[in-house]
């Protein structure tokens, strides 16, 4: 194990996904990730994440950021970064030895109330909540906010909390995008999908 691997599974044993490369815990390539970074993670109740589309997000689509896309910018903030970083701290793994043994999956979306829209270039967080983890499958709620120009994120959440999580006690400034229920991923045991010859 290298030394940035070292570190990383020691932030993974004892801290938070505050200031790790989301690169980092996803399985996802670079065109399927909707994840810039992470400003604040309870581990067993729910993160802070953002992501700013690009005209690459939103080409064909009438300069608009997808709203299938927006639920899978917040399955990948939520139920896939919160469950890879619990299981691999059950298992004491990085998630590159994760990968090796579960692919994340999509079970089930619940309802999702749109309000809004995003456009290449706006900035958005996703605001998810835990409300199940079992059996390596996790469900959470939450919300998505339009980020106001010009707001440092890490500096704004760094004074963030549960509480403040189940209430969304953000500023009236962020502007309410989606709201989203019983979104569920889990990781599938990769053999699951491995064909026969």
């Amino acid at each position: 194990m290298t030394d940035e691997e070292k570190e990383l599974l020691e932030i993974i044993n004892n801290g938070n996904l505050v200031g790790v490369s989301p690169k980092k815990m996803l399985q996802h390539g670079p065109s399927k990730l909707f994840l810039d970074a992470y400003h604040w993670h309870s581990p067993n109740k729910g993160i802070v994440a953002s992501y700013s589309p690009t005209e690459k997000n939103i080409e064909d689509h009438f300069g608009i950021f997808r709203g299938v896309d927006q639920v899978e910018a917040f399955a990948q903030a939520t139920v896939v970064s919160c469950a890879t970083f619990s299981e691999c701290r059950k298992k004491n793994y990085i998630p590159d030895q994760l990968k090796d043994e579960f692919i994340p999956a999509f079970i089930s979306i619940g309802q999702v109330n749109f309000h809004n829209y995003l456009e290449a270039g706006d900035r958005f967080v996703s605001l998810g909540n835990i409300t199940f983890y079992k059996w390596r499958q996790m469900v959470c709620d939450g919300r998505i906010y339009k980020v106001p120009k010009n707001i440092d994120l890490d500096d704004y959440f760094k004074d963030f909390n549960e509480e403040r999580l189940l209430k969304y006690d953000i500023s009236k400034d962020f502007i309410l995008v989606a709201e989203l229920f019983d979104i569920t991923g889990r990781a599938i045991k990769i053999e699951l999908f491995k064909k026969e010859a």
